[in-house]
Order: structure tokens, then sequence, then C-alpha cells
């Protein structure tokens, strides 16, 4: 690889796979499969263009999901080089573009010759399969952290993901300052979680839970099934077994290669949620996990399998402090270090009984001459667990919310 670089890879690319079949001569047609949004220009649909070509200003026809044809100008006309968009007076076919000054195009629509407007065959978008609350943060340290955080704020930001991520649904409730946001899958959900966190983002969210069907013959109640691709080392294979085994998945293939057995799976969706943590520490982030939606099927019996052990929850507000903490930690395992701002009702750990225990992690050591027999011994703080969004989306429970800001997440 430091001898030759990437240059076999680009060589075997272009030799091996076949380039795109374009007609240069033909009227103008592309299929949107991607859409942008930006501030400036607004909405962007970007495709291949399959053949003719575009410049900015063209008279173009936009058929919809509906099959309708109707008149549309193109504004500016992009490609790409690296990760950036670069304006061009003109694209010819072949080429990945990008355009803007179509504000109601969706994915599957078609971008087509206005004298001869004919529509590509559809890209369908799957309907959500897990669902989420998003909500104002209520915490007591609410508008701590976040720039934004008013309900405003936060439905503007959710309309606007609407516009690129079409595999999002947005609902209000019936409460103020609440929207169930649905998408496909944890992990589509986490993504916005974190991108907004990142952009100075404040809320509250709720545990996930998967969206049920009706059979619209039968009338049964119908949940979402993922189609699984695990890879992992040979001797971890059977602790992979075990785990998908008792989420109800089942074995479709399975083969050993050079030391990595590959597996192949039928999952429900619900069974799978807070999966992907646990898969990365017991492979040690080495095993390769992936999902997609496979299909709606009769709801599996029983129930996923839940966390054995309850929250250790802060009992008053205030700085926590090491020696509370060490002589507190035999009761479980913490989420916090010593010298973090904790308030009433906040989850500082997991605890080592099924139940929840409430524990004071802010009591400091009394003032005083008599010395124990413990006088001179060092007790130490084991160290704490570093928890991420997917650990606390896969830890907390229904009863449960996680609030996220720029700097922090805290469950209660």
């Amino acid at each position: 690889f430091q001898k030759h670089g990437l240059a076999p890879l680009f060589d075997t690319i272009v030799s091996k796979i076949p380039p795109p079949e374009v007609d240069a001569d033909a009227p103008p047609q592309l299929l949107v499969t991607t859409l942008q949004y930006s501030s400036y220009v607004g909405k962007i649909a970007l495709g291949r263009l399959r053949s003719g070509t575009l410049y900015p200003g063209q008279a173009v026809a936009h058929i919809d999901s509906t099959g309708q044809a109707r008149p549309a100008r193109i504004g500016e006309v992009f490609t790409f080089r690296n990760l950036k968009r670069e304006s061009q007076a003109v694209v010819h076919a072949g080429s990945i573009v990008a355009l803007s000054g179509i504000d109601n195009v969706g994915i599957g629509d078609t971008i087509a010759c206005p004298d001869r407007p004919r529509a590509l065959p559809r890209i369908e978008i799957e309907a959500p399969t897990v669902r989420m609350t998003f909500a104002i943060n209520t915490s007591p340290f609410a508008g701590r952290e976040g720039r934004l955080l008013t309900s405003r704020q936060i439905h503007d930001r959710l309309r606007l993901e609407l516009e690129q991520n079409v595999a999002l649904r947005v609902e209000a409730t019936g409460g103020a300052g609440e929207w169930v946001v649905s998408g496909r899958g944890e992990l589509h959900l986490a993504i916005l979680i974190e991108t907004m966190r990142r952009e100075g983002y404040e809320f509250d969210v709720s545990k996930p839970e998967v969206i049920y069907h009706q059979d619209p013959n039968t009338g049964d109640l119908l949940e979402p099934f993922e189609e699984v691709q695990i890879e992992v080392a040979d001797d971890q294979s059977g602790t992979i077994f075990e785990m998908i085994g008792s989420r109800r998945g089942r074995l479709l293939n399975m083969h050993s290669e050079n030391g990595t057995t590959y597996l192949h799976y039928i999952a429900p969706t619900r069974f799978l949620i807070g999966f992907q943590s646990q898969f990365v520490r017991a492979t040690g982030g080495l095993g390769q996990f992936h999902t997609l939606f496979d299909s709606y099927g009769p709801v599996v019996d029983g129930e996923p399998p839940r966390r054995q052990y309850g929250s250790l929850v802060a009992s008053e507000t205030g700085m926590s402090v090491n020696y509370a903490m060490t002589h507190l930690q035999q009761r479980g395992t913490y989420f916090i270090t010593p010298g973090t701002e904790v308030y009433k009702g906040q989850v500082v750990g997991e605890h080592i009984r099924p139940d929840d225990l409430d524990i004071n992690v802010n009591k400091t050591k009394g003032l005083s001459a008599v010395h124990t027999k413990y006088y001179g011994e060092e007790l130490r703080l084991r160290t704490p667990r570093d928890m991420s969004l997917d650990d606390f989306i896969e830890f907390m429970a229904e009863d449960e919310l996680l609030e996220v800001t720029p700097t922090s997440l805290r469950l209660r």
C-alpha cells in the first residue's frame, strides 16, 4: 500500500466496473435520488444525468410522484469535486449533477425535456419503522448549555430536516413542545440527535419504539423485521449466536472464510433496539453489524431482553463528591465522575439489583476528632462507565428521559 497507494484500486474500478449507459444526443433526463437543502438556494436535487445536457436557466419538465409533468426552470447546476459543490455552465450525460430552482422536487421524481417528458422508474422510499418523542428540555438544568432550546427553534430544525431527510417523519403530539419523530431505525434517529446537539440544540428524547402496522386484509398486527449481516472472528461467533438467538434472530446462512464468520439473519426490529452497543462490546469493536429493512410480518411472541439492573438515582441536587461516591460504589457502577453537578432524579449509575435506588452522591465527610479503624486507609473510586449516546439509548427504560445538550447527556 505504501509503495503503490490507491492506484491499483482505481485501476481495478476502471477495468472491472462498466461505465454508465448514457445517450449524449437524447433529450435531458435525470432521476432524483438524493435531496439537500441550502439556506441560499433552497432545495437541491441530486442525481445522475442519463441523457442530454443541462445548464442554468434551462426550461425543463418536473414529473412528480403522481406522474404529472409540470413546467420548471433550473436555477444553478453543480457537479462535485472532493466534498464540495462546484457551479457549472453546462453538464453532460453521465455526470452526477445537483440542481437548484425546483422547490417541490422529491426523491424519485424525473427532470426531463419539456417537449417530450418521459418519467424514469421511481425510487420508493421505505416507511419508518422506529419512532421517538422529541421534546423541549424540562430538566432542572435546562438552558445552561444549549443556545437553541425553545419550542419554535426545535420545531424549525425538525422541519428543515424534512427537506433533505426524506425517510424521516415528524408529527406533533397533543402536548406542547413535543413531536413524534419516526425514522428508518435506531441509528437513523441517533444520527439526527447527535447532529442537532453538535449544532447547539438542547432537548429531551424518549426510549425508541417500533411502529406496528395492521394487515389490511386480515386485520392482524404486524411488526417490522430486519435483514441482519454480521461479520465476526471465528472465536467470537458462539457469543453472537447466543446474543442474536435471544433476540429471535432466524439464521438464513453462514460461512467462514480466512478466520472470519459471516452470518445472515432475519430478526424483529423490536428485538434489535439497543443491540448495536452490546455487539460492539462483545466483539471488542472489531465486528461488523449491518441491518436493512426486510418486511412486515406477524408479531413475534415474547418481549425483547431488558436490562437486568435498575438505576442509581441522585436523591439531592448539588456537586458529586469523591467521599460519597467512594462509600456508595458497592451499590453499582457510576456514569459520572466526582465534581459533576447533578440534580434530584438524575440517573447517576446502574444498580446491582433490578430495582432503582436513591443515593446521595453529594454527602461530604463530617468534621470529627475521632479516628476510626479506617483512618489512613486510602479508598479508591472505581473508574466510572463512559456512556455514549448509543449506550444511553440502550440503557434507558420506558419511564426515563434522556436530556441531550451540546456538552452533556443526562438520564432522568
